[in-house]
């Protein structure tokens, strides 16, 4: 007999009580992650213990998690990065190069835009936007 795990459920439960944007900027992750911690006062972290692996064409392909929890509550911000070596964490989503998933807590809308609004600011910002959880294909990519 053969059991086969339904994640539709899992990503339906993980996404929840979440927000998610996508984010066009063409730096290293740890230089964008810096710039997000220095503009924004914020704490972002690589979190190795996240770190996403695809195997895709006999090869293993490594997206690196940044995390920032809120000092008050517990609303927990997640910075993926969306390449690596040529591959997708999210292939709908090619033109991204980061996704910033925000879960824990509910966020009000003015601040959920007022952040995004100071992320344009950042140097390098091509591109902020909201992305709906529904048009995402490949939400078990982002399940950790």
């Amino acid at each position: 007999m053969k059991f086969k795990l339904d994640i539709s459920q899992m990503a339906s439960d993980f996404f929840d009580d979440a927000r998610l944007l996508g984010i066009v900027a063409p730096v290293k992750d740890y230089q964008f992650c810096w710039q997000l911690n220095h503009a924004l006062r914020l704490d972002f972290r690589v979190n190795n213990d996240l770190e996403i692996q695809l195997s895709k064409k006999d090869r293993n392909y490594f997206f690196a998690i940044f995390e920032y929890a809120e000092p008050i509550g517990s609303l927990r911000h997640y910075l993926y990065n969306n390449q690596f070596d040529g591959e997708y964490l999210l292939p709908e989503f090619k033109h991204l190069d980061f996704l910033w998933l925000a879960k824990g807590d509910d966020i009000r809308e003015a601040e959920w835009t007022s952040l995004q609004q100071e992320i344009r600011k950042i140097g390098g910002v091509q591109l902020v936007m909201e992305l709906a959880t529904a048009s995402i294909r490949n939400k078990q990519h982002l399940i950790f």
